[in-house]
């Protein structure tokens, strides 16, 4: 294992302590795009940068060039979650909406972050941040949910679709029956009544994935 290689690992282990990645940047002060950068392979983590981590995370000089666990060429255990939980990357609506069957949603560039969680998921799983207020009162903006695109959803679940322009919404899945043409026509509801419903047969809808996970986060008090 080379010198960078050894250096993510030991940072790989450190933000597996925590949730995601963006409160293991909040918790040291640190950019989360950079880490993001990090451990994507599009910057080096070189001698300069592995020393200013060490002295942010308060670790002693040179602990990020030194293995404290065997490792193999194909899986390096520093890599590996804490057991009985694996990661799911944090993508963006935009990016949801040009996954494909061929193409994992989160494979240009994203992960930026990602969960931890113990739900039953496929290796395509990704969260999303919740935006507007169109399934309010269930769903508020800001909140997460875990997406899988290997699910197939039943009627009432809440699924990702995408349209047309290729743009990803988050809805209740509804199922209306066949068309003339033999055609599943899906409906597409949200909860909060201000916000119309989609049609399959009026606007083009495929089905990205199906919800499996909702979390919601306290935030804090105004002072």
């Amino acid at each position: 294992m080379n010198i960078n290689a050894l250096r993510l690992a030991a940072l790989r282990r450190e933000i597996g302590h925590f949730p995601t990645l963006a409160a293991f940047a909040r918790r040291y002060q640190l950019d989360a795009t950079y880490l993001s950068q990090l451990l994507n392979g599009h910057r080096n983590l070189g001698e300069k940068a592995a020393r200013n981590l060490e002295a942010k995370l308060g670790w002693a000089l040179h602990s990020m060039d030194r293995a404290d666990l065997d490792s193999t060429p194909d899986q390096d255990l520093y890599d590996r979650p804490p057991a009985g939980l694996r990661r799911v990357p944090r993508i963006s609506f935009v990016q949801a909406g040009l996954w494909t069957e061929a193409v994992d949603p989160y494979a240009q560039g994203a992960g930026d972050d990602y969960l931890l969680t113990q739900t039953d998921l496929s290796a395509h799983a990704f969260a999303l941040t919740v935006r507007g207020e169109s399934m309010e009162p269930e769903f508020k903006e800001g909140d997460t949910i875990i997406i899988d695109p290997d699910v197939k959803p039943s009627p009432g679940d809440f699924v990702v679709a995408k349209n047309s322009q290729e743009e990803a919404t988050f809805k209740k899945y509804r199922p209306r029956g066949i068309n003339e043409h033999g055609e599943q026509v899906i409906e597409l509801v949200p909860l909060n009544d201000d916000f119309p419903a989609l049609r399959s047969d009026y606007t083009p809808l495929y089905i990205i994935g199906t919800m499996m996970e909702h979390r919601r986060y306290r935030k804090p008090r105004q002072t």
